[in-house]
Order: C-alpha cells, then structure tokens, then sequence
C-alpha cells in the first residue's frame, strides 16, 4: 500500500525541521534547543498534554483518542525517537550541516526526530484511535543512556504505557523498505580500559626495563581469538582493541602503557564468557612479563530484544506501507548498541529498521539522513498507533 496522502503532504515541512534540527546539533543531555523545539511544536499540534524533563531532559507529548464509549480512556501505547547527535565533525558540506564544530547529527536522530514530530501532528489532527499515543522524546542514546533515565524516570507507569515501539534509520537498505525480527536485533555493549604497569628504562637497555609496550601488544593479540576460538561459532561475539597509548619519546620504555575498546554480544552467556576469557587472558600476559594489568569492563546496553508477537505486529504495519515484499523480517542482528533495550525491558514491544537508501554509513562525518524517508516513517507510525488502538 501506499504512503498516507496526509503525510506526504507534510513531507515538505517536516523535512524543514529535519533540517532546522540537523544544523543544531546537541550531544548526550545537554539537548535544551532540541527538547524546546520538540515541545513548542508539541504544543502547537494541540496535544493534549506536553512533559518536559523526563529523564533529565526528554519530551513526552501525550494524544487522546476520539473513537470509543469513552474517548481517551484505554490502552497506551509509546513510539520513541532519540534526539542526540554525535561528536563529528561534518564533512557534508550541505547548506544545512552543522553549526557547531565538533557536532554532527551523523546517525539520523534529528530525522527520527522529525518523523514522530510529523506523526504526532497528523494524529493529534486526527484522533482516529481508542485510547491514548505517547510520543517520546529521548536524549542521550549515544552513549548516555537516556532511554534507562527516562524509564527510571517512571515513564512507563507515569503515561500507563503497555507497549513501546522504536525505529531506526538504515543506510544501504533502499527507501521505503523495512527490516526487523523478533528476539535479539542489536547486541549488549560493554567499554573495557586495560592499563599496563611495567619497568620504564632506556630504549638501548631493554634488559633492564619491563616493557609495557610488548605486554600490551600481546594482549591485542591474544584477544583476538575470543571470537575466533573461545566462543561458539553459532553465537556473536565482537572484541575490537579500539586505542593504544603509550610512550612519549624515541628512546624511551615507558612505564605504562592502556589499550582500550569495546565488547559486543547478543547472549549474556555469551557476555560472560568473553569477560572471562579477557580477564584470564590479562592475567596470563602479566604473569609471563612481569606486568602488572588492571583490567576495567564496564557493562553499557542490553542486548535490543524484540517481543516475537509485537515483531509480527510491526511487521504488518510496515507491510500496510511498504508491501510484504518491502519487510524483511529476518533480518542479521545487528552488532551496535541501543538503549531503546531499556524500554524494551520494561514493556514488551518492537524495534525496526527503515530503509535511509544508497547514503554513508551511520557514525560516519559523510553521513546524512534521507529526508525521502520521512512519509514512509510518519505512514508507519501512524497506521501503527491507529492499528495498536483500533475501536
């Protein structure tokens, strides 16, 4: 089926906050300008009630239904959009791009923004559904896990939310298709922060140092075959050594050296055993060079796991807009993190993926949301809010 008529006619003006939203970039918490536009527009669609500040600095927008013995009373549903950026630099060179040097919004989120904007819109236009839509606003999914604040915030119990449902932007996916599946979509993340503590000396006299360097070299090395030879073929596992420091001079052993990087799973049994393995692999190193290792994991997101039954519902809905052949419902998880997890902890609901097009990837300083995307996202939000509540 077709985009809605109503949200091609707002394709235009939603893609002008799109754009409004993507020259002013904000990062983590700190989204006052965003929130505050989110807000204002909010207010201006006439819903029926406006939260700031949930979760430090989330926006909730809450729309009554129509339909029904009793408008407005029944079931609520919540549709999230995250409105952080990154801290990039951007490379686009459209008219535009960021303002803020060492800002970009390089993973879509001002366009998810916009979308649930405009969706908003049309359903406080309409009001064709029973019960209750609550539109959330998130700060801080990259990183600073807004979608957890929110929640502790008592966002599910202060709005009576039963279900939540999130989307994301793709690249590589064509426009106007959609990809999820039901279990585990995108993985557990974790930060870990090895420090190498050694003998420092002149580089002419090695035999008089403990060289940090090679211990921490080992230890690149030797982490590597976590993934290749300690976990299961079957499951997913990512290791990814990301920094390395150490030294200051040409003729110098330092005493230090701190390697860095990031852990992804899609099984916490999985999560565990990788954990494991890091922390003997660490110690064995120090042992057999006379290092000393400190070794740091912090455990960040869940793994993003999606209810089967709300998976098959999402998925009709993104048929109603795409066609079956435009949903993808098997597709790979994917090993990035999401805090939208979080939610998904707390309710049972579905995260999914539509299609950003033939564009650069996600985190990238060449990045840019498709702003052809937006009808097909409003559609989607909208026939989901008006299917989940049907009289």
């Amino acid at each position: 089926m077709p985009i809605l008529n109503r949200a091609a006619e707002l394709h235009a003006e939603v893609t002008e906050w799109r754009r409004h939203l993507h020259a002013r970039p904000e990062l983590l918490y700190d989204v006052h300008e965003t929130a505050a536009f989110v807000a204002r527009k909010l207010e201006a669609f006439g819903c029926d009630e406006v939260v700031p500040g949930i979760g430090r600095t989330g926006v909730v927008g809450v729309i009554r239904g129509r339909l029904g013995a009793n408008p407005g009373e029944g079931p609520a549903i919540g549709l999230r959009a995250d409105m952080d950026a990154l801290p990039l630099n951007e490379t686009t060179g459209k008219p535009y791009a960021s303002q803020t040097p060492g800002k970009m919004h390089a993973c879509g989120h001002d366009g998810h923004t916009a979308m649930l904007l405009g969706a908003a819109k049309y359903l406080a236009e309409t009001r064709n559904f029973a019960g209750t839509v609550v539109v959330v606003f998130q700060p801080a999914e990259e990183g600073g896990a807004g979608g957890k604040a929110m929640v502790e915030d008592g966002l599910m119990e202060r709005f009576g939310i039963s279900r939540v449902f999130g989307m994301h932007n793709m690249p590589g996916l064509p426009v106007g298709r959609f990809a999820i599946r039901p279990g585990p979509i995108m993985a557990a993340t974790a930060e870990f922060t090895a420090t190498i503590e050694g003998r420092g000396g002149h580089a002419a006299m090695p035999h008089t140092t403990i060289d940090p360097v090679v211990a921490a070299s080992q230890i690149v090395l030797a982490l590597q075959t976590i993934a290749s030879r300690t976990v299961d073929p079957i499951d997913s596992a990512v290791v990814s050594v990301t920094k390395f420091h150490a030294g200051d001079a040409y003729n110098v052993i330092p005493q230090t050296a701190e390697i860095a990087g990031t852990v992804r799973t899609l099984r916490d049994e999985v999560a565990e055993t990788v954990f494991s393995r890091m922390r003997a692999i660490c110690d064995g190193i120090a042992a057999a060079t006379g290092t000393t290792v400190n070794l740091v994991i912090d455990v960040n997101y869940p793994v993003t796991r999606n209810d089967p039954r709300e998976t098959d519902f999402a998925a009709a809905v993104a048929a109603e807009v795409a066609g079956a052949a435009g949903v993808a419902t098997d597709m790979a998880p994917v090993m990035g993190g999401e805090d939208f997890s979080y939610m998904l902890l707390a309710r049972p609901g579905a995260f999914i993926f539509a299609g950003n097009g033939d564009t650069a990837g996600l985190h990238n300083p060449a990045y840019d949301f498709n702003d052809e995307l937006i009808p097909h996202g409003i559609s989607y939000w909208v026939r989901l809010a008006e299917t989940a509540l049907a009289r």
